[in-house]
């Protein structure tokens, strides 16, 4: 198989240097070009034909997110993958990053890390990162999106929570559901964003101001209302629990489940035990294969799953585990799933009449 040709972008010598070294000692990845500013990336882009580019965000002449919205633009699918600092500024433009089209994004080690913190990430998270949005931008190439229904579909159970997990170009897979919802969804939704701290409540301002439905960070003690949403904070847990006539949220920060914390299956298992067959799940986009668990405990419990198909993900590593497993009542591309899990909603409202 052809090696995955990096472009990195980085006005810093010093971490373009480290970077691009690390990654040609990996034999999978050839760094074809490096570039100090957004304007010589843009104009190697034509010249090295890269598979991934891997880009920062603070540069002279022209910084990371006025390099990303020129270069949507001409490669639309190009996978680009943001660096930022875990700073208030670093989270904010990272999210504005994910929403002009970064297919994914890892924090940069603070600079008394060294670069022993610089190279862990590199070596753990960014190498990783580049293979699977690679492999998965070859595979939405050749393939179509398409709607599956799996045997066992819906059951005739009216749905009473819907839960979402995503991971990898999940920003942008819930900006697609969230814009089409109604604010009167008549259910709750619980959901899970592989994200830092900051990061996940600067996800909820944005989706909030996106739609109709109400995002906020999940807390302790929260009572689930109908048509809001809660996203479970960067670092914690959040699972759903029975109290009385009422379900409510705990947020928690007991040991990373799949590498993760938050981790979907955390809260699938707490959706499946509270709601049984009233919950719905859905898994989005996503590397590795965090939410395959809370998926099975969903379906075991007479509940739904449905899974964003292989051509509309970014990386089809979770959804993708559930499908291949038999676990999904419906493998839908992302522009479908909102509607799905309207009318799984007004099939609730019809029914209590």
């Amino acid at each position: 198989m052809a090696k995955i040709r990096v472009l990195v972008v980085d006005d810093a010598v010093v971490f373009r240097r480290l970077v691009a070294e690390e990654l040609a000692r990996n034999p999978a990845l050839e760094v074809v070009g490096t570039a100090a500013n957004g304007r010589i990336g843009l104009a190697k882009l034509s010249q090295l034909n890269p598979d991934v580019v891997v880009l920062d965000l603070e540069m002279p002449e022209m910084n990371g997110l006025e390099m990303l919205r020129e270069l949507r633009k001409s490669h639309r699918r190009l996978p680009v993958i943001m660096f930022s600092s875990l700073t208030e500024r670093g989270a904010t433009e990272t999210i504005e990053a994910l929403a002009l089209g970064a297919s994914d994004y890892f924090t940069k080690p603070a600079s008394s890390g060294g670069m022993d913190a610089s190279l862990d990430v590199i070596r753990r998270q960014l190498v990783p990162q580049i293979k699977a949005l690679a492999e998965g931008a070859r595979a939405r190439a050749s393939r179509t999106s398409t709607a599956k229904s799996l045997p066992a579909d819906d059951g005739g159970h009216e749905v009473r929570i819907v839960a979402i997990g995503a991971s990898t170009g999940g920003p942008t897979a819930l900006a697609e559901i969230f814009t089409r919802l109604p604010g009167d969804l008549g259910v709750p939704i619980v959901l899970v964003q592989h994200m830092p701290p900051m990061f996940t409540r600067l996800l909820a301002e944005r989706l909030t101001a996106q739609s109709p439905v109400r995002v906020q960070e999940g807390a302790t003690g929260t009572a689930l209302q109908s048509g809001q949403a809660w996203i479970a904070p960067g670092d914690f847990h959040m699972a759903v629990t029975h109290d009385g006539a009422s379900a409510r949220l705990h947020v928690h920060r007991e040991p990373p489940e799949n590498s993760c914390r938050p981790a979907v299956d955390v809260l699938f298992r707490s959706v499946a035990k509270v709601f049984g067959k009233h919950a719905l799940a859905v898994l989005l986009t996503g590397m590795g294969h965090d939410g395959v668990r809370g998926c099975e405990a969903v379906r075991e419990a007479g509940g739904r799953v449905i899974v964003q198909d292989e051509a509309t993900s970014v990386v089809w590593g979770m959804p993708g585990q559930v499908a291949k497993a038999g676990l999904a009542n419906r493998v839908l591309p992302i522009s479908m799933i909102a509607d799905e899990i309207m009318r799984s909603c007004r099939q609730q409202v019809a029914g209590s009449r």
